[in-house]
């Protein structure tokens, strides 16, 4: 009779060390942004750095002929300080700018309701209208502007005289107060579809259960705008008022090719058209230059509040 042997019962092997997990490292978020800051100096480090400069300098007529600036300082600014002109069209800049702004956002948000409202073929149609009035150039669309103000064959009179209004021959780039009323028509004219395409992508990110649950609980269309749609639509109307101020607070082409079809400059200076002529008509780029960092100052204090907010939402 034979034995047989039994082997051994098989032992599970043993489970290998793991390695200690490393610490992370501290410094790899600023690593990544360094890249991007080191392109932002360079693409803007130059443009302000030179303006900074020129800004403490003086130039006249000797500068024209080849002659070094002079170094004067802060005198500059302290013309800026003691000019009365220049404190009117920093008011009038930043009246137009909240005005624009402000008229813009409620109409885009009009607007992105409304494309969410109607049916796919209306909403296709206003979106298509949006992008045709945004895409058209500045210059473009201005020359198409200053033909329906125009006050000899203006479409803007001749309406206005079929509807039985006395407008034969009236300009309406003369006055001060009509001239600004024109270029605050035209700029958010051209700026109210890109809030308005805007919003609308907000719109489409917002949960229909959230709504559908709003209307069955008796809530209104008023009451689930007010206290559900605006609240969530909220960080991106707050991005596109803060680009829409500092856009319109820097605004050029439209006021100066309105005051080339007929405005008077000096009663209808906004700031860019204002640094345009200190820095062409007058030839003083120091003064130009000076009046561009208030400029720059006046855009960081008007979007401060925004920002603010933006970074707390983030943090």
């Amino acid at each position: 009779m034979t034995s047989t042997a039994t082997a051994p019962p098989e032992t599970a092997p043993a489970p290998e060390p793991t390695a200690p997990a490393r610490p992370a490292r501290r410094h790899t978020p600023a690593w990544l942004v360094l890249p991007s800051l080191v392109l932002l100096v360079a693409a803007l480090g130059y443009p302000v750095g030179w303006q900074v400069v020129t800004s403490f300098q003086h130039f006249g007529m000797m500068q024209q002929f080849g002659q070094p600036p002079e170094w004067v300082g802060l005198a500059n600014y302290a013309s800026l300080v003691t000019d009365p002109e220049l404190w009117v069209i920093v008011g009038r800049s930043i009246a137009f700018c909240l005005v624009c702004a402000l008229s813009t956002v409620a109409i885009g948000l009009g607007l992105a309701l409304l494309m969410g409202a109607v049916s796919r073929a209306g909403r296709l149609v206003l979106q298509v209208a949006l992008l045709l009035a945004w895409a058209m150039p500045v210059v473009a669309s201005m020359t198409v502007w200053t033909w329906i103000v125009n006050w000899r064959n203006g479409l803007l009179n001749w309406a206005l005289e079929r509807v039985g209004v006395d407008a034969q021959g009236h300009n309406w780039l003369v006055e001060p107060l009509s001239f600004l009323v024109v270029a605050a028509v035209i700029v958010v004219w051209m700026s109210v579809p890109f809030v308005a395409l805007s919003i609308y992508a907000g719109l489409t990110q917002l949960s229909p259960e959230v709504l559908e649950a709003a209307e069955i609980d008796g809530a209104g269309g008023w009451k689930r705008l007010r206290h559900i749609i605006l609240p969530l639509v909220a960080p991106v109307i707050s991005i596109v008022l803060l680009l829409q101020l500092i856009w319109d607070l820097r605004v050029f082409t439209q006021i100066k090719l309105l005051q080339d079809a007929g405005g008077v400059a000096n009663e209808t200076h906004l700031l860019g058209t204002y640094i345009y002529q200190l820095g062409t008509g007058a030839g003083d780029f120091g003064m130009a230059s000076a009046v561009s960092i208030l400029m720059l100052l006046l855009t960081v204090a008007v979007s401060w509040y925004y920002v603010r907010s933006l970074m707390k939402e983030e943090s």
